[in-house]
């Protein structure tokens, strides 16, 4: 399952931080975002449609431009999906007395 948050701010509001709890995609819905993500050298000015991954443990610093700005945060679950037991089809391996045979 994948969960996806809307979130607002207006020009003149506090940097805020993150710290990412899961591997992320911050992506840019409208306006510009000035990101910048604690430990790397360089700040990201970011605009409509634009995105960037964040790593699992990062801390990201974010502000809006001049007229604001609208963006999301997007993150997957960490969990990895099974694979099938020696390549066989998953019914191959049901008892024949669910009667798949």
């Amino acid at each position: 399952m994948r969960e996806v948050r809307i979130f607002e701010l207006e020009h003149g509001e506090p940097v805020a931080a993150w710290r990412v709890a899961r591997p992320s995609t911050f992506k840019v819905i409208s306006g510009e975002i000035w990101l910048t993500i604690e430990g790397h050298s360089e700040d990201h000015w970011l605009a409509t449609g634009e995105s960037v991954e964040l790593p699992r443990r990062a801390v990201a610093w974010i502000s809006a431009g001049q007229a604001g700005a609208r963006f999301a945060l997007a993150s997957g679950s960490e969990r990895v999906a099974p694979k099938p037991v020696s390549g066989l089809p998953v019914l191959s391996r049901l008892p024949r007395w669910l009667g798949v045979a």
